[in-house]
């Protein structure tokens, strides 16, 4: 049996911020329920068979779908569980941002199973926050944390953007230690990046804005190892830190490229073979899935050479690496060749141990880099 997630998309947002490229849609709350009412249908039609997977993990991103009321939680929650086999579910995460989540909201999810919350907290600062257009303050981060204690949660992640126009290292290592305050069992950390179709892209591209120089980024990753090592967070992935015991099991299974199912606009799923995802429109979406026709907007069955591809890119990003042995034999010479060149290129930063290639701690300033040196 292979372990697998479920991952669900609710796209809608109070405002967008100038950094985000997920798929999302701002101030359209009016169509929730008529949205629910098609992730539900897309639920219950799925053709996929996964008689032998075994799913254990089910995350809800956005977005931000803690805009949906407890009675829409429920129901789509339900109809995962009336559709699928969920009896070995160990983890079942929310996303949340400060001040949108209240905490008669938090306790009603975590009435329904939930036990695992994500908070977009991003920055203690206010003038960074305003600056990454977050619409929240830094009383409301306290706030939903402490009220998601109250309620129950007792496995919460905070998410925090780092490598920021005009932050600096100071900054950077006071969001740490008031987020170490906390006490949270998993801290993920972002480098901001500018991607394309954001505001951020424009405003880079037309010099309104300039982003930090490179050098900097190894300064502030130092800060962030130092810190949380020192504080009993265990780094075990590039930009993922927990307790023991606390690895976010769900995104652990896109780094293992183990199975999972997407459903709602824009998610991907993925069976082993074969990749595809949803169209990344909300109209979209809706209208396919009214008219009794499949969201999927494109899908791709993965050659030999992608799928080795992909378990070195994703295995580089995890702190145990991956295993050489899941390189088929009649590929390990190409592989052993390209492997011998990046360690030139990249000394000391490529670690290989007991069949086994993971990245030192400096590598992992240059884990895109040495990726594209090992891809076949």
């Amino acid at each position: 049996m292979n372990t697998a997630g479920i991952y669900i998309h609710i796209p809608f947002c109070k405002s967008k911020c100038i950094y985000c490229d997920f798929y999302s849609v701002a101030d359209q709350d009016e169509r929730i329920e008529q949205f629910v009412s098609a992730l539900i249908l897309e639920i219950r039609t799925c053709p996929v068979v996964t008689t032998k997977w075994t799913f254990d993990t089910i995350y809800i991103g956005g977005g931000t779908p803690s805009l949906l009321n407890a009675h829409q939680m429920e129901k789509v929650i339900s109809a995962l569980y009336d559709r699928y086999d969920l009896c070995k579910i160990t983890e079942l995460t929310i996303e949340a941002n400060p001040g949108e989540a209240p905490k008669e909201k938090l306790k009603d999810f975590y009435s329904l199973g939930i036990n695992r919350l994500s908070i977009g907290v991003q920055s203690f600062k206010p003038e960074v926050l305003k600056f990454i257009s977050r619409i929240h303050s830094t009383e409301d981060i306290f706030k939903t944390f402490q009220s998601a204690r109250d309620v129950g949660f007792k496995n919460i992640n905070c998410d925090l953007i780092y490598n920021i126009p005009n932050q600096s290292l100071e900054d950077w290592r006071n969001d740490l230690d008031t987020l170490i305050k906390l006490n949270p069992e998993h801290i993920s950390a972002y480098s901001l990046t500018v991607e394309q179709n954001t505001k951020l892209f424009d405003l880079v591209h037309n010099k309104t804005i300039k982003m930090p120089h490179d050098e900097l980024h190894q300064y502030f990753n130092d800060i962030i190892y130092s810190s949380l090592q020192n504080n009993n967070y265990i780094q075990y992935e590039i930009s993922n830190y927990s307790k023991s015991n606390r690895e976010c099991l769900h995104n652990l299974h896109y780094w293992k490229n183990d199975h999972y199912l997407g459903f709602g606009p824009s998610a991907h799923s993925y069976d082993g073979e074969k990749r595809w995802n949803n169209f990344s429109n909300l109209e979209r979406y809706i209208s396919f899935i009214d008219n009794n026709k499949s969201p999927i907007e494109k899908s791709e069955i993965l050659s030999e050479i992608d799928k080795i591809n992909e378990i070195v890119g994703f295995g580089l990003r995890m702190t145990k690496g991956f295993t050489i042995s899941r390189i088929p034999s009649h590929l390990e010479p190409q592989f052993q060749k390209q492997l011998k060149q990046a360690k030139i290129k990249f000394p000391k930063m490529i670690i290989e141990k007991t069949n086994r290639i993971k990245l030192s701690q400096m590598g992992f300033n240059f884990a895109d880099a040495i990726a594209v040196e090992l891809l076949i």
